[in-house]
C-alpha cells in the first residue's frame, strides 16, 4: 500500500479548517455563553421545530451520542427542553424554549460578526464557494463508497 503524504490527506484537511474556523467562531460567540455547535443546534431547532434527537443528529451529519452530549448544558440552562415526541409517544423531541430563544437572538449578533470577519479574511466569493462544496462534500454517499471494495 504506497504511503500518502499527510498534506494529502482531505480528512485532515477538513478536519483541521473545521476546528481552525470553529475556534474563531467560538472566539465570537463567547460574551452570547455559546459555543458555534450550540447556537447551530439552537439555530436548527428554530429553523424546523421540534426535532428527535436522532432527525437533529442527521441534519447536523453529527453522531447522536455526541449530540446528546452536545445538548446537556443546553437543557441544563433551560435553552432546549425535551418532551414526548407529537407523532410517537415512545420517542422524544427537542424544543427551543422562550430563555433558548432569547440567547440565540442575542448570539446572532455575534454569529453576524464572526461571518463578516470570514467574509473578509476569506473573500465572500469564495466562501459562497466553500458552502456550497461543503454541502456537495456532505450530500456525498461516502459511507455506501467505503463500503465497497
Amino acid at each position: 500500500m504506497p504511503k500518502t503524504p499527510a498534506e494529502f490527506c482531505t480528512c485532515l484537511a477538513l478536519r483541521q479548517a473545521a476546528r481552525h474556523v470553529s475556534q474563531y467562531y467560538d472566539q465570537h460567540l463567547a460574551p452570547s455563553g455559546l459555543r458555534i455547535t450550540q447556537f447551530s443546534i439552537l439555530a436548527k431547532l428554530k429553523r424546523e421545530g421540534p426535532l428527535t434527537i436522532n432527525s437533529l443528529a442527521e441534519t447536523l451529519v453529527m453522531d447522536p451520542t455526541t449530540l446528546g452530549r452536545n445538548i446537556l448544558p443546553l437543557q441544563r440552562d433551560g435553552l432546549i427542553a425535551v418532551a414526548r415526541g407529537a407523532g410517537d409517544r415512545r420517542s422524544k423531541e427537542l424544543c427551543l424554549t422562550d430563555v433558548g430563544l432569547e440567547r440565540l437572538d442575542e448570539a446572532w449578533t455575534y454569529w453576524a460578526k464572526a461571518q463578516d470577519g470570514f467574509d473578509a479574511a476569506f473573500g465572500r466569493r469564495q466562501d459562497s464557494q466553500l458552502r456550497t462544496l461543503m454541502r456537495a462534500v456532505t450530500s456525498t454517499e461516502l459511507v455506501v463508497a467505503a463500503t465497497e471494495p
